[in-house]
């Protein structure tokens, strides 16, 4: 089993930037493609990127060109960057093991706790 383990949230005025990092442990061979997700009060929870272990990457419309997902195979470490930030991207963010079946991301592994985004207006 792995682990992933989210931080790096805080409050932020609209056009700041933050960076959240995805710590994992544990059974870190079996990571394939990470995931963040977000998901607002009342909202459900939303794809925002995914990076394989080769680096392929993909961006929900909503974020592309504000935010950059990234990792560190050697650390085990992923990242999203995340600018020009809006009031709408205030969520809890959260990071998780998964894979691509075709064109579909399927998250496989357990929710971690997530980490809190709050953007002001």
């Amino acid at each position: 089993q792995v682990q992933l383990v989210e931080s790096g949230g805080g409050l932020v005025q609209a056009g700041g930037s933050l960076t959240l990092s995805c710590a994992a442990s544990g059974s870190t061979f079996s990571i394939n493609t990470i995931g963040w997700y977000r998901q607002a009060p009342g909202k459900q929870r939303e794809l925002v990127a995914t990076i394989t272990r080769g680096g392929r990457i993909n961006y929900a419309d909503s974020v592309k060109g504000r935010f950059t997902i990234s990792r560190d195979n050697v650390k085990n470490t992923a990242y999203l960057q995340m600018n020009s930030l809006k009031p709408e991207d205030t969520a809890v963010y959260y990071c998780i093991n998964g894979q691509y079946y075709g064109s579909s991301y399927i998250p496989n592994g357990s929710w971690g706790q997530g980490t809190q985004v709050t953007v002001s207006s």
